[in-house]
């Protein structure tokens, strides 16, 4: 099947049916079906708009929002600003209303081809039941961003199927390495392999950006997951996928081990690990043992949650709170190889 003929038979819901024959025969789990029919957004191109908008919390200095904006513009971009990424609420980037406002006329205006959120942070949840997913199910477009963001990306999945990208805010470190991201998955389709860069090290092994492999074996299956403490605070809500048959993608910062310990736990209380078909954790940035009698290492709380499991899994891999931040599409199918450390997309992720 030629790749149109592929696009088009997984945006009629027939994900399994569509995989190359070559692909079928590998001995990997089934590939489950999406909730959605999988919806694309339109592949970008020099001269395209760029709508920056702030759904979660306030910046602290306005220059994030012309340093975002420069960037953007560097790599060949229009750039709009959204109504509220001045604004100030709390500690949140203007009001619930205004916040989803600003998303959804970002989806809506037809001069936008791409909505890139400015930061993280907190607020993205608030404004879930605010968003219009029917309007977004028809304006199929490019929206990035990762940390608090991953309730947007997770939300407009589920009620759309539209892809949606975990990769570089506005406000991130952009050098060469962020801007080819966006060229080879944004604007050229192509199928990536995520894989942890070479630091220019003059050492006799790979000392920094190393993984570890806690299940072998290769998986193919439909990628979701994000920041987990975001991700979990979803459980129970109408807004959460379903994993059954996923590849789970999820990343953390700033939180103590016995934190991580407790998002795991409530996502296996919950029954959402059962059935993944494979597990890839990114960065934990600043994940520490904390204060008091002592701790389990971050790779002892792996292996409690996931080793059981028996499903291909490495953590360590490169995305995340980090400055070289692998642009991942969540909704995507993708195939994970735990002994070789990759993810590796199995189409484009724009039309």
């Amino acid at each position: 099947m030629n790749r149109r003929g592929f696009i088009k038979a997984l945006t009629a819901g027939a994900v399994a049916s569509a995989l190359p024959t070559q692909i079928l025969a590998t001995p990997l789990l089934q590939m489950a079906a999406p909730e959605q029919p999988l919806l694309l957004p339109k592949a970008l191109k020099a001269g395209d708009t760029i709508r920056l908008v702030a759904p979660a919390s306030a910046l602290p200095d306005r220059h994030y929002i012309f340093i975002a904006k420069e960037s953007f513009e560097a790599m060949g971009f229009k750039v709009q600003l959204g109504q509220h990424v001045f604004g100030r609420f709390g500690y949140l980037s203007g009001t619930d209303q205004q916040r989803a406002d600003d998303v959804n006329q970002a989806f809506a205006d037809p001069s936008v081809d791409a909505v890139v959120a400015v930061r993280g942070g907190w607020g993205c949840n608030r404004i879930l039941n605010l968003l219009d997913y029917s309007m977004i199910s028809r304006n199929h477009k490019v929206l990035m961003g990762y940390s608090d963001i991953t309730a947007l990306i997770n939300a407009i999945y589920v009620k759309t199927g539209l892809v949606s990208f975990h990769g570089p805010n506005g406000y991130s470190h952009w050098e060469d390495f962020q801007a080819q991201q966006v060229r080879d998955v944004l604007i050229d389709g192509k199928m990536t392999t995520m894989q942890n860069y070479k630091e220019q090290e003059k050492t006799l092994t790979m000392m920094t950006n190393r993984t570890t492999t806690i299940n072998s074996g290769r998986a193919q299956g439909i990628l979701m997951g994000g920041n987990l403490t975001v991700f979990a605070s979803l459980v129970g809500t109408p807004f959460f996928p379903d994993l059954r048959g996923k590849i789970l993608a999820l990343e953390d910062v700033g939180e103590d081990i016995y934190r991580i310990d407790r998002f795991l736990s409530q996502l296996q209380l919950a029954g959402h690990l059962d059935g993944v078909a494979g597990i890839v954790f990114g960065h934990c940035t600043d994940c520490d043992p904390g204060n008091g009698f002592g701790s389990f290492t971050l790779h002892e709380v792996f292996e409690h949650y996931f080793k059981p499991l028996g499903v291909p899994t490495y953590t360590g891999a490169q995305f995340g709170h980090i400055r070289k931040n692998h642009i991942l599409p969540m909704g995507l199918p993708v195939e994970l190889d735990a002994d070789a450390a990759t993810v590796t997309l199995m189409m484009p992720a724009v039309r």
